[in-house]
């Protein structure tokens, strides 16, 4: 599948403050505590092994991601070394969900960190809240989670700072006879217990070290990656390492170890020490901070995670889809959403152990694939060599294995179990997958009808040879072929019929006629005439009655004055049909050779690219999809960018690329594009998507949508897709946070909004 890449955004200042504001979550508030109570003053030395043995991933990932700078991370650098098997879905999903349950678990502890400030706000909807924010911002695009990154970031590292250098400076901060009050490091008497335990406080604070690899997960989105990501990835370790291990030195130094264990407020402890007035307020806003660059960073980790998973077909595929700022705008709000429902559910503290059990996974399995890598393809490209090879991926992965070791059981069990889980749904999905598919083609045949409301002799027949052409593409559909009578007055119901029966033979002339043309072409067909007060509202009549239609064709009915467009039977049909509809403006529409099809991506122009190449396979006609671009023949990133939007459009839809489509990238105002190239080129049938159905107007399908069509030199068939009110208005709101403009504020962005597919 054509795959369209993200914009390379993001610089070096915006990779240190995703990887070291990232990296800086809750732990660093609530485990210090925890880690005094477990060594002692050699809590120090643990962070500092811990940061040292970090470097071995930070080298293995520095490299893998300057070998391979796109997203996914992990499952990237997995894939590339194992193939796409099970193993790549397990490392894949589960560095997705340890991303997207840490996000959720950030959102809710900002709620509560925040409702100690403001103590009667409400968690769920405060974390909820915060959950749609950053999904948003992922929407809109990677330069804004880069921007609230650093502006967050650099309130925490402002916060922090004060934090050290006043517990250093003050009289009442730090002492290194508080710190270290036996002058011992180490509180056990025996060697080998405070190895123990300093092992075990290692394996605990291990996660706390992990969030840099976020760089490696979005390497697609950063400029120049094969110097900005080794550097952030280098520098962002030695910061949060420096950090850790004066943020503890501080806390040990200013109040006893002792006095500290097990406490889940050791730094605010520490700061109304020499901080009497403000130091605990302090803290509380630098955890408040520290959260909310978390849920940041998480959620656009596990966006890019989900987006590599579509990518390669280990997740559904419409996850891949980028919109206009070429955002993965389908992942974040699918991520967003399951966000927001652990949040809601109340699972964030049983599927956090995911943060633990996942991510040791995923690095164990990272850093086994630098290794074969090296082995497979030495040839491969790699700007960045991590030094000592095979040292270094052999210490990461023993790391590990040794932090596996003394890890808790729940995190353990949880991991298993989740594992056993994914392998299950990897084997189960295929077999679900033809379930569901041979499900859905089961109901089909149960929208089989096309219904053809005629009127005017002049557009019948062009009418009724494409609904032979429609029809004859799915098995069992036939064709209704309906007049209606109309009857301004209400009449009994006897006199009604009498009256419809008087004035219903100047239809026949016509409905045989096109009842004929529909027979020859061995089609299933019924000839209907219904009565009503309205010709409109007789086709709404008949549609309501039947529930099963899969398409309404009319005629064009010209151009309308916004006072005649209520009385119009297409545009109430237009506006009231729940069912797809088709309208013709038939300019002899002779064989069919070539069908021109302007799209964006939006439903409408989805069903023109469906109905064209249905056509096309009865006709073997040629189809030529064409995009827009005003933009200018520019970059080649850019133009290989709107091509391969393009491709994944007809791809999403029609599941490849049938050989009878050419796809054409037209560098020119919609309007002005779409006319220059029915000059260019003969074509039999153009299929346009509606854009806004607006009532009031004098336009059917959109603002000066009826205006091109009325130039277009050739037959014209203007289509609308049917969507439920509420689905139509999700898709709106999405497709403007997408980049689609909300607003008309010239006839070019008009044009480029109606082949999009907006909507009113």
């Amino acid at each position: 599948m054509a795959e369209r890449r993200l914009k390379r955004l993001l610089g070096l200042p915006e990779a240190l403050m995703l990887a070291v504001a990232g990296t800086i979550a809750a732990e660093v508030f609530v485990l210090t505590g925890h880690v005094a109570g477990m060594a002692g003053p050699a809590s120090v030395l643990a962070l500092l092994l811990i940061g040292v043995l970090g470097y071995s991933f930070a080298l293995s990932y520095a490299e893998l991601a300057t070998a391979f700078p796109v997203t996914g991370g992990a499952l990237t650098y997995v894939r590339e070394a194992y193939g796409k098997g099970l193993l790549s879905f397990l490392v894949g999903s589960l560095d997705c969900l340890s991303s997207t349950f840490y996000a959720a678990l950030s959102a809710v502890g900002f709620a509560y960190s925040l409702r100690l400030l403001i103590p009667a706000l409400p968690v769920i909807p405060v974390a909820v809240v915060i959950v749609a924010v950053f999904t948003v911002l992922n929407v809109l695009g990677v330069s804004n989670v880069g921007k609230a990154q650093i502006v967050l970031g650099a309130i925490l590292l402002s916060l922090l700072a004060t934090y050290i250098v006043l517990g250093f400076v003050r009289p009442e901060g730090f002492h290194w006879q508080v710190f270290m009050p036996d002058g011992r490091l180490f509180i056990h008497e025996k060697f080998g217990a405070n190895v123990g335990s300093l092992l075990a406080t290692m394996a605990l604070i291990f996660n706390a070290f992990i969030g840099f690899e976020i760089v490696a997960d979005d390497a697609e989105e950063f400029k120049r990656p094969e110097r900005n990501i080794p550097l952030a990835l280098l520098i962002s370790l030695a910061v949060i390492t420096l950090l850790y291990t004066l943020i503890t030195l501080v806390t040990l130094g200013t109040v006893p170890w002792h006095e500290l264990a097990g406490s889940e407020s050791a730094l605010a402890q520490a700061a109304t020490r020499f901080m009497p007035r403000w130091g605990s307020p302090l803290i509380a806003v630098a955890g408040i901070i520290a959260t909310l660059t978390s849920v940041n960073s998480a959620m656009l980790s596990a966006t890019r995670e989900a987006l590599t998973l579509s990518r390669d077909g280990l997740w559904p595929r419409f996850m891949s889809r980028l919109g206009r700022l070429r955002t993965p705008y389908a992942a974040s709000l699918v991520i967003g959403a399951i966000v927001a429902a652990v949040s809601v559910v109340g699972l964030v503290d049983f599927l956090s152990y995911i943060s633990s059990s996942g991510y040791l996974f995923v690095v164990f399995w990272a850093s086994l694939a630098m290794i074969r890598l090296r082995k497979q393809r030495p040839e491969l490209a790699r700007p960045f060599k991590a030094p000592l090879f095979p040292w270094i991926p052999c210490i990461a992965a023993a790391t590990c294995a040794i932090v596996v070791g003394f890890t808790a059981w729940k995190p353990l069990l949880f991991g298993i179990a989740l594992l056993g889980t994914l392998t299950l749904a990897y084997y189960l999905r295929g077999p679900m997958s033809v379930l569901l598919s041979n499900r859905l083609k089961s109901l089909e045949p149960a929208r089989n009808r096309i219904l053809l409301a005629v009127a005017n002799p002049r557009t019948a027949e062009g009418l009724a040879r494409l609904a032979t052409l429609l029809a004859g593409e799915a098995d069992g559909t036939s064709v209704s072929v309906l007049s209606v009578v109309a009857i301004r007055r209400k009449l009994l119901p006897r006199v009604a019929q009498q009256f419809s029966e008087r004035f219903a033979y100047r239809q026949r002339a016509l409905l045989a006629q096109v009842a004929n043309y529909v027979e020859s072409r061995n089609i299933p067909f019924y000839v209907k005439i219904r009565s009503s007060q309205t010709i409109a509202q007789g086709v709404l009549d008949e549609i309501e009655s039947y529930s099963a239609d899969r398409l309404v064709l009319m005629g064009w009915p010209g151009p309308l004055e916004p006072e005649h467009l209520a009385d119009n039977p297409v545009a109430r049909v237009l506006a009231d049909a729940r069912t797809h509809v088709a309208v013709l403006l038939n300019r002899d529409l002779g064989a069919i050779r070539r069908i021109l099809v302007p799209v964006g991506g939006g439903p409408h122009s989805r069903l023109a690219l469906r109905l064209a190449c249905q056509i096309a396979t009865h006709e073997d006609a040629q189809v030529t999809v064409a995009y827009c671009s005003d933009k200018g023949a520019g970059e080649v990133e850019e133009m290989h960018d709107e091509l391969f939007l393009l491709r994944e459009i007809i791809e999403s839809e029609l599941g490849d690329i049938p050989p009878y489509v050419t796809t054409k990238v037209i560098y020119a105002e919609v309007h002005q594009g779409i006319l220059e190239e029915t000059r260019r080129q003969h074509y039999d049938l153009a299929i346009i998507g509606a854009a806004v159905l607006c009532r009031g107007c004098a336009d059917l399908f959109g603002v000066l949508t009826d205006e091109l069509a009325q130039q277009i030199p050739c037959s014209v068939l203007l289509v609308r897709r049917y969507e439920p009110a509420t689905i139509e208005w999700v898709r709106r709101r999405v497709k403007r946070m997408a980049g689609v403009p909300g607003r008309v504020p010239s006839p070019s962005s008009v044009m480029r909004f109606v082949l999009r597919g907006g909507s009113r």
